[in-house]
Order: structure tokens, then sequence, then C-alpha cells
């Protein structure tokens, strides 16, 4: 399936979306519940953490945590818990900022390396095991940031938001800005896109790991491999939500510069 026709077919699915709405106050909240159970576990498998999705629900909604389990990984449920209500909070904006990114890497602060200086850019050159690219250097990151995030604003109505999302996440974990916590971050701000233009919050499954890692990798030199990897990411978690919220579903409710 090409670009567009992802991008048609999620149009449709907000539309739809859209019709089911406004959903009572229980149900949102459970909507939202549910996407945040899974966005940070998934976000937190692909780089390694070991908490399982349902050990991950507990420790959110619960506060108990895994037996054997190093504290660190509890920690990193609990600060990206933090970081997605973070990101909820900035549903109603049109806009991202750098206070907003720095934020949300400060909520990640538990399960950060020690010198990773929570909500702030990275002092030190940076690489990823792995990788060819060569990451910018740290006196650079601030200005590069604040073109992109200019970039992503000028570039309003010329990309597909979903577009967009993933342009945002590709140019940030190519400035690779903080010294641990890139790819989390940059899945949060890829979200943050999202929901601010009437799209649901999006994982990426934990299966697809090496796809995304290559996606991300191909991503520093041509943002469209990812775009398309990311966009099919959003279509299966739009379809999925939908069988359970349609009327008589399974829920049984109805209820380089990346932007030239």
């Amino acid at each position: 399936m090409s670009i567009q026709n992802i991008l048609d077919e999620l149009d449709a699915l907000r539309t739809e979306l859209r019709l089911l709405r406004p959903f009572e106050a229980p149900m949102l909240g459970k909507i939202k519940e549910f996407h945040k159970v899974a966005t940070v576990y998934s976000s937190n498998a692909i780089e390694g953490f070991s908490y399982d999705e349902t050990e991950t629900k507990i420790l959110i909604e619960d506060g108990l945590t895994a037996a054997g389990k190093p504290f660190s990984h509890a920690m990193a449920v609990l600060g990206h818990a933090e970081a997605y209500d973070k990101m909820f909070s900035l549903m109603a904006n049109q806009s991202l900022t750098e206070d907003d990114l720095l934020r949300l890497h400060s909520c990640l602060t538990g399960s950060l390396d020690n010198d990773a200086l929570p909500g702030s850019y990275r002092r030190t050159p940076t690489f990823v095991t792995g990788s060819e690219y060569k990451f910018p250097d740290p006196e650079d990151v601030p200005q590069l940031v604040a073109n992109l995030i200019s970039s992503y604003s000028n570039a309003a109505g010329r990309f597909h938001p979903v577009e967009s999302a993933a342009r945002f996440h590709a140019g940030l974990v190519t400035i690779h800005p903080f010294a641990d916590g890139n790819g989390r971050v940059a899945r949060l701000a890829a979200n943050t896109v999202l929901i601010q233009n009437g799209f649901l919050p999006t994982s990426i499954p934990p299966i697809f790991r090496r796809q995304y890692i290559t996606a991300t990798e191909k991503s520093h030199r041509d943002p469209v491999p990812f775009v398309e990897f990311f966009s099919s990411c959003c279509l299966n978690n739009m379809k999925d939500f939908m069988r359970f919220i349609r009327p008589g579903g399974l829920g049984g409710t109805k209820v380089r510069d990346m932007f030239e």
C-alpha cells in the first residue's frame, strides 16, 4: 500500500472517530489509559527495558513493581507514564516547543544514564552502536532543535499530520539532542503531533523493533522510509482501536531538514 493510500485510510478513520465523539468522561479516561499502557510498554521495550505489558499495567495502575526486575526498569515505566500524561496536557495546543521537548525528557529522569542531564541537551559528542551516522556536535544542538521546530511550524499544511509526526521524529533522532532518552522523546513528540491533530497515539510493537531501527537509521539521510513505516503503524493502531469503539464492535461500546 502506498503512503498516500495509508494516509487516506487514516483520514477516513479519523472522520469516523470524530463522529463517535464526544465520548463521556469515563470512556475518555479508559481510552487514554488503554493507550497509556500500550505506549509506555512498547516504547520502553524497544529500548530494552524488561517490564512486559501486564507488569507495566500493574505498576502504572497499582504501584506494584515486578519481582526480580531492576529498579531502574520500574523507574522507566513510571517516568514514561509521567511523560505520557505531560504529552496529553499538550493535546489542545497546535505546536511543539523546545520547552515541551525538554520537559518530556525531564520526566524520564529516573531511568536515564547518570550523565544524561534530564531536561537539558547533551554536552559531549555521542554515537549509537551499529549506526554509521555521525551525530552533530553538542554546541550545534540547540540551534538544530530550534531549526527543526521552526521547520515543523512553517510546514503546517504542506504535510499530512501523520507525515509531519514521522518527520519530526526523524529530525529529532538525527540531531540526537540528549545524552540518553532520544528515542523515547522522539516517539512522545510524534505522538504529541498525532493527538493534537485528532489522531490516536500510536505505539511501535516490540516485534517490529528491527524494522523500526532500520527505518530510523535510514531517516538520517531520507525521511521517506520512516514516514512509510510510522504511517503503517499508525494505521494498524487506528484499525485495532476502531474495532473496539465501533457500535457493536469487539468492545461493545460506542463511544537534513525533514520538512523540505
